[in-house]
């Protein structure tokens, strides 16, 4: 395990020296599975039952379009290096802060999915300078607007923005447009219409800005009338969602004076807040901290500070994605090392190799990767987990645990209900599919495996339009059965490449 874990002032000085010197992960590009469209109709949901195969290695993942699904065929092991995309987080927060920045910035590793390609659109909506690269589909370099973003139509007019289901660009892009001029809308698919916003709204509302979300139920669409915000003092709920946190302090430098945030409850996800510092750091503007990031700490954005380009960022490997193939390796005992994050990373997400540790994995890092494997004469055991601080890698932890002696608690993950789908009952649904029994609470769940870590065999796993309970159940082939991943196609909206990477590694 890593001596200093991931102890935030540690994740602080990673974010505020490593971003722009990061590993550069390669890419690879989008193949047919991408472009699978999603389909939920009840006719998609009857499996099919495919003939297991033990060539080696296996053609590329083939989706059968009649049912919209994918099967994954039984694996014995994972072995090799994965390089991975570039971060979701870290991409869209890149995009914006060069938009809002003095000077052109030149964003590299930019991870290519549906989220980042919402907030390119939005930007060329928005009428800011985003040059595509003819020879990299992931760089772009974007001319910065010194300030606020103001919105190309007339006075009456408003802009609409469709941001599908991607909270990265929803959040940020609804701070950010108050503090410049011009109406706007920000809406996005059904699942975004129940997804909360009220907390963020709160607090712009708060600081002068004409700002609503539909009353009833706190969501969007967000409507703004934007004339420019002076500053002041807002005090905002961080129980809900980190992302409101970083969305204020992301816009707050362009406001016209000093404002000040301080969190009233507590705040989860802390690592990302310290990740959205980090990278403001390195577009100039320095945040001031009062108080324990794990209670209920303040910020001050003082006017003085503003945006300016720092000419070229790369964007580290995500470290969501990376969980899979750790979780992997443990499941396997194979040899995965995953290039892209690793002791150096600005994001909190590497902390779930620890977990892995202490189930029983063996875990070798590097500054940009990780090396999981795990002898085959030690077995994996459950582990009671504060999940907090990793609740998207913790979906992953809940597969895992249908691998090991002796059930497995997930706990504070409350955040699983509000994000692409409600992910707490939609983890227990499908774990009680392959064998387990789940316990579900409001904020953690337990997870008792199936006998002797049998998972059952040909099992539909829906997604619920969830790029990550795709990924992450697909992994319940690791014990040696066919499972069938419906609607695989969702995994756009992070990893479009994650099912080919996934079988590159693979032994069947």
């Amino acid at each position: 395990m890593r001596a200093t874990g991931v102890a935030l002032a540690a994740v602080l000085l990673a974010a505020s020296n490593q971003i722009s010197e990061s590993f550069s992960p390669g890419w690879v590009r989008r193949r047919a599975l991408s472009d699978v469209t999603s389909s939920r109709s009840p006719a998609t949901l009857s499996a099919r039952v495919p003939s297991p195969t033990t060539a080696l290695p296996m053609a590329a993942p083939v989706v059968d379009e009649a049912t919209n699904t994918l099967t994954v065929s039984p694996i014995k092991s994972l072995d090799g290096t994965v390089t991975l995309p570039g971060s979701k987080s870290l991409s869209n927060r890149c995009l914006l802060l060069a938009a809002l920045s003095e000077g052109s910035t030149r964003v590299e590793n930019l991870l290519e999915s549906d989220d980042i390609r919402y907030m390119l659109e939005a930007l060329d909506a928005l009428g800011v300078p985003v040059e595509r690269d003819p020879d990299d589909d992931t760089a772009v370099t974007v001319q910065g607007q010194a300030g606020p973003i103001d919105s190309p139509l007339g006075d009456d007019e408003t802009l609409d923005l469709f941001l599908g289901n991607a909270g990265t660009a929803m959040r940020p892009l609804s701070a950010a447009l108050c503090m410049g001029k011009g109406k706007f809308v920000l809406d996005g698919v059904p699942r975004m219409r129940e997804r909360p916003i009220a907390d963020l709204i709160d607090g712009l509302q708060q600081l002068g800005a004409d700002a609503t979300c539909v009353e009833e139920t706190g969501c969007p669409p967000v409507t703004i009338n934007a004339k420019g915000l002076k500053g002041g003092e807002a005090s905002i709920s961080g129980k809900m969602s980190s992302q409101f946190l970083s969305s204020l302090l992301m816009a707050s430098p362009v406001a016209e004076g000093d404002i000040t945030i301080s969190i009233k409850d507590e705040l989860i996800s802390a690592p990302y807040v310290a990740l959205t510092i980090g990278l403001m750091k390195k577009f100039g503007v320095n945040v001031q901290i009062e108080g324990d990031m794990d209670g209920t700490p303040s910020f001050k954005i003082p006017a003085s500070e503003k945006y300016t380009g720092p000419g070229s960022i790369l964007v580290e490997g995500d470290a969501s994605s990376a969980s899979y193939f750790i979780a992997g390796a443990a499941i396997t005992g194979g040899t995965v090392t995953v290039r892209g994050c690793g002791s150096e990373s600005v994001q909190g997400d590497v902390a779930f190799a620890d977990v892995m540790e202490k189930m029983g994995a063996k875990v070798t890092w590097g500054p940009e990767s990780i090396t999981v494997t795990r002898d085959p004469d030690v077995k994996l055991k459950g582990v009671d987990v504060d999940c907090d601080k990793i609740p998207d890698a913790a979906m992953t932890l809940a597969v895992a645990a249908l691998f090991a002696e002796g059930p497995t608690t997930i706990r504070n993950v409350y955040s699983w209900r509000l994000k692409e789908t409600e992910r707490m009952k939609a983890i227990v649904a499908e774990c009680t599919k392959l064998g387990a029994t789940v316990e579900e609470f409001r904020d953690y769940c337990i997870i008792h495996p199936p006998k002797d870590n049998k998972v059952n065999d040909n099992v539909l796993i829906e997604t619920y339009d969830d790029h990550r309970m795709a990924m992450t159940f697909s992994l319940a082939a690791c014990g040696g059965v066919n499972v069938i991943i419906h609607d695989p196609g969702c995994t756009a909206k992070t990893f479009p490449t994650y099912f080919e990477m996934l079988e590159g590694i693979a032994t069947h």
